[in-house]
């Protein structure tokens, strides 16, 4: 399969660049400074977009491809906002080039908190965390908006608080909804999630969260 990854300098861009090269499939990973791109391996094309948000130029890294995943993101609160306009580029240049499927990390507090839910999550962690990066899920949930209104099949991969830990291969998932006592998944494992879901209906214009 012939596939586009954004952010993929990032944690859980490398992580899908790398597992996607090591299925088989043909990478196109987009990053700003291709010169300082750490993986190589066949079938990986390093495209170069100084300018994240120039949706011509990133017609070029879409075209002919048959899924888009993105690990874009921010990184800490100072980043507040970027996600959404980022994404937007993204969808302009695909939806120009007719390429359909689209993959984005967002986040798990944008989710529905499950009934059974443990006290400690529902009532402290999960609003804590909420009121303190509340900028940055504005930003995902205005992201998750631009993809509602497109014609895309988008799935939007929901995770807990992100850890740097190896490969399981094992999670739990929820379509429209989160796993219960969803605490923490490894960034490997989202992106294996995501590509996972590339060829899942089930996930086509739906939110999943995932977690241990």
């Amino acid at each position: 399969m012939e596939l586009t990854i954004f952010g993929a300098s990032g944690r859980i861009g490398q992580q899908l660049v790398s597992q996607a090269l090591a299925a088989g499939h043909q990478v196109t990973a987009v990053v700003r400074q291709p010169g300082d791109f750490p993986l190589t391996g066949a079938g990986l094309q390093v495209f170069g977009s100084p300018v994240r948000d120039d949706v011509e130029n990133l017609r070029r890294a879409v075209a002919g491809r048959q899924a888009v995943l993105s690990g874009l993101g921010p990184r800490s609160r100072k980043d507040a906002g970027i996600t959404t306009p980022l994404t937007r580029a993204i969808v302009q240049a695909m939806e120009a080039e007719s390429v359909k499927r689209l993959l984005v990390v967002s986040a798990a507090p944008l989710g529905p908190t499950p009934v059974d839910e443990p006290f400690w999550l529902a009532k402290i962690a999960t609003p804590l965390i909420s009121a303190i990066l509340k900028g940055n899920y504005d930003d995902l949930r205005a992201m998750e908006a631009e993809l509602a209104s497109s014609n895309l099949d988008w799935t939007s991969v929901r995770p807990p608080r992100l850890l740097d830990k190896p490969l399981r291969g094992n999670y739990r998932s929820a379509i429209d909804g989160n796993p219960r006592a969803a605490s923490s998944i490894g960034r490997a494992d989202v992106a294996a999630a995501m590509l996972s879901m590339i060829d899942d209906p089930a996930t086509f214009r739906h939110p999943v969260g995932v977690a241990y």
